[in-house]
Order: structure tokens, then C-alpha cells, then sequence
């Protein structure tokens, strides 16, 4: 498993490549994770109780994120590794240096490779005012997946997208959910009355990173429209990036609860009552599927995750992609109807609790085994 981004890092790529990684050791495979280090202090760790094993390579930070590394070229370092030691099979789950010189290496040894296609870098350059290099980025990343066995993705959408667009073999591997730990038992009155809020009043909530990309002045927008109807509604945003202290500086009103993990985070989802989702970059979104296991409906644009699992008017409402005004609509019409939205969190948590990532595993398991070249030993084929 190769990638540039892994936790303690928070993100959505971040977490799915844990998952994987989880889940291939659970089912009894030798996994070796290649990432950059995060620090000067990180020399690999215990990924889980099978221990998976760490190379960590050099990195840089990545321009923009503070907190997140990019990996730097390391082919050399990669062909001593996996000439010693050869894997089945290679899965890259991003595009930068270290990707590329996985993929470079892999190629000379003939390990088959696989892809992830975890992030729409092409279109988050619109947002970095580099909006006139999206047809070269794209075309870097369809030359760069296209070297591989094929790419996962998380949609059948963007399955179709990707191929029409010239990408080789796409295969899809969606996203799962812990309905465990992002449940409504934990709900906390006691935290939304920091939020200054009552029983009944209502918290519109927005989880993920606070930069360009995640479109978060809609959010504010339709925080705005909601409020008209009822002013004693709440926003609250959960999360940090580089347009934080822009944010809280334009908007007062908003509650910013800074980076939230684990149970606290689990707290914060369960103890809002409405899911703003306003992205139109992401390649699926998993914090939908945290909302909706939270019992919270999930207002958001009909593509990705929302379109694969909210049904909308029952367990959430989607606006037209990338329409804003439609997406506002939907928030002032949820306000006239807000007596609606326990019952429509009670239809979200239903569906969320059929997207267990044990299935995930089995399915990615079984993909991984069918490109793997090499014999295997009768005990692991079983």
C-alpha cells in the first residue's frame, strides 16, 4: 500500500486507506505500508494488532495543507525493497512523486499495480485559482492510471466519468461506515448547550476540512435561508484549514469546533440535527456516511455518495449538482417542514447500517487476489 496521506492525518483518503489496510490484515495477508513521514519524530508505528509493516520515506510539506507531506521520488529505494522482499500486488493510492516512482518500479519488477483515484485533483485547481491547468492535470492523472491493472473508485458515476474521459479500466469499491462508534446514542444535550441551543431548537452541521474546495460559503448560505424561518437555529462547523480564520472573522454567528476525532467527533455529528454537505469536488464523501449513521439527514448535490445512498424527501434532500439556489430552497423548505427531520435521521441511520466495511473487504480482497501473477502457497489461495 502505497500513499501520501495516512492517520493520525484527518482525512477522507486518509481513513479509507486505514480501512483497507485493516482489512486485508484482518483476513490474514502480510501488508507493508509505504507513506512519508510526518514529522521528525515519526519512524513508523503499529498500524494494528497484526502489525503491519511501515517504510517510511522522505517527504515535503505539501503547499496549502499544513499538516499534510507529499512524498518525494524514491524509485531506487523501492526496487532494493521489493527485490528483496517481492509483493503480489501494489496498490498506489495517490498521484504525486511517490506514486509515480511506485509505479515506476513496479513496472521494472512486473508487479501488477492497482490504483485508487481517492481525490478530483483537476478540479480542485479551480479553486486554487489554477483553473487553466485542469485539462493538464487531468491529463497527467489519466496517463498515470492508466499504467495500472485498473482503478478503484468509489461511485459507478464516476466509474462512467472517468471512462468517458479516457481512463482505462475502472472498477468500483465503495465506502463503508462504523456504526459503532458514529451512532445517535451519543448525542450530548450538554454540548448543544454550549451550542446555545435547547431540545428543540436545531443545529445544521457541517464536518470536514475548511478550505476552498469544500464550497463552504453555501453552507453559510443555506445556514442563512434556514435561519429565516427559524431563528434559533445553530451552525456549526467542524473542522480546520487554511480558511478558518477568514471564516470566523466574516461570520461570527458560526460555531467553529476545530478538528474533532474519535468519540468527540462521533459526539459532535450526533449531537446536530441537519447534515450540510454543499461539495461538489469530492469523489465521495464519507463524512455523509458518519452523518447519516448518526441519524442526521443530509442535505447535499446529487452526485457521489448522496446520490448512491440519500433518498431524497426520506432520508435527506439533494439539489441539482451545483445548483446553490436549489440547494438553498431545499434548506428554507426543510425549515417549514422541520417537524420532518428525526423521522428523516431515523430513515438515514436504517440505511447506513447495511454499509458495513466488512463487505467492502471481501469485495477488495477477492479484487486484489484476482490480479495477483504469481502462484500462491495452497494455505493463502484457500
Amino acid at each position: 500500500m502505497v500513499t501520501e496521506t495516512y492517520p493520525p492525518e484527518i482525512n477522507g483518503v486518509a481513513k479509507t486507506l486505514q480501512q483497507m489496510v485493516v482489512g486485508m490484515l484482518d483476513r490474514g495477508h502480510a501488508v507493508q505500508l509505504i507513506r512519508p513521514g510526518q514529522g521528525a519524530d515519526d519512524h513508523g508505528n503499529r498500524t494494528h494488532a497484526f502489525d503491519a509493516e511501515e517504510i517510511i520515506v522522505p517527504g515535503a510539506p505539501l503547499p496549502g495543507y499544513n499538516g499534510l507531506r507529499f512524498g518525494l521520488w524514491c524509485k531506487r529505494r523501492l526496487l532494493r525493497h521489493w527485490s528483496a522482499i517481492r509483493p503480489n500486488i501494489i496498490y498506489v493510492a495517490t498521484e504525486g512523486l511517490l506514486g509515480h516512482s511506485a509505479m515506476a518500479a513496479a513496472r521494472d519488477l512486473d508487479i501488477p499495480v492497482i490504483t485508487g483515484f481517492h481525490t478530483q485533483f483537476d478540479h480542485y485547481s479551480r479553486h486554487y485559482h489554477l483553473g487553466l491547468l485542469e485539462p493538464a492535470i487531468r491529463r497527467v492523472l489519466r496517463r498515470f492510471h492508466n499504467r495500472a491493472e485498473c482503478t478503484l473508485v468509489p461511485t459507478q458515476d464516476l466509474r462512467k466519468k472517468l471512462e468517458h474521459q479516457g481512463f482505462g479500466k475502472c472498477r468500483v469499491m465503495s465506502r463503508g461506515v462504523d456504526i459503532r462508534l458514529f451512532s445517535p446514542e451519543r448525542r450530548d444535550p450538554a454540548l448543544r448547550a454550549e451550542w446555545g441551543l435547547g431540545d428543540q431548537d436545531i443545529a445544521l452541521i457541517h464536518v470536514g476540512r475548511l478550505a476552498p474546495e469544500k464550497n463552504l460559503p453555501l453552507v453559510i448560505k443555506a445556514f442563512e435561508a434556514f435561519r429565516q424561518k427559524l431563528p434559533n437555529t445553530r451552525c456549526v462547523l467542524v473542522g480546520d484549514g487554511p480558511d478558518r480564520e477568514k471564516l470566523q472573522r466574516e461570520y461570527p454567528d458560526v460555531v467553529f469546533a476545530g478538528m474533532r476525532t474519535g468519540e468527540d467527533l462521533a459526539r459532535h455529528y450526533a449531537s446536530g440535527d441537519l447534515f450540510l454537505f454543499p461539495s461538489v469536488t469530492d469523489t465521495f464523501g464519507n463524512v455523509v456516511l458518519e452523518a447519516m449513521a448518526s441519524s442526521l439527514p443530509v442535505l447535499a448535490f446529487d452526485y457521489a455518495a448522496p446520490r448512491e445512498h440519500i433518498r431524497s424527501g426520506i432520508s435527506g434532500f439533494l439539489a441539482p449538482y451545483g445548483d446553490a439556489a436549489a440547494f438553498c430552497r431545499a434548506a428554507a423548505n426543510l425549515a417549514a417542514r422541520a417537524e420532518m427531520i428525526p423521522a428523516m435521521g431515523r430513515s438515514a441511520r436504517g440505511i447506513a447500517e447495511g454499509l458495513d466495511w466488512s463487505n467492502e473487504y471481501d469485495r477488495l480482497e477477492a479484487l486484489f487476489l484476482s490480479y495477483v501473477r504469481r502462484p500462491l502457497g495452497r494455505e493463502v489461495a484457500a
